[in-house]
């Protein structure tokens, strides 16, 4: 019993985490990828790269991708682990 819910926890973590993880890394492109507004792209062209919106945001969901990755590596974890419990 406990192996059952080890491996459908895992595996419900795991594929819960990767798609998450997909989500937020497309997100993090969108920012760097598309031009946006001139105006703004000029004001923002005078600031230091850290301090842009554009990267803030592409740091911000490339950190949250990372952290679903991470949920779904643990997810493997636990399902490896309960398939070891049944065997």
């Amino acid at each position: 019993m406990l192996a059952l819910v080890l491996v459908s926890c895992g595996l419900v973590a795991t594929v819960a985490g990767c798609w998450y993880g997909y989500a937020a890394a497309r997100s993090a492109l969108v920012p760097l990828i598309r031009e946006g507004d001139p105006t703004r792209t000029l004001i923002e062209a005078t600031r230091p790269v850290y301090e842009r919106s554009r990267f803030r945001t592409a740091v911000r969901n490339v950190l949250v991708a990372v952290g679903w990755i991470a949920v779904a590596m643990y997810g493997m974890y636990l399902a490896t682990v309960g398939l070891e419990v049944m065997g």
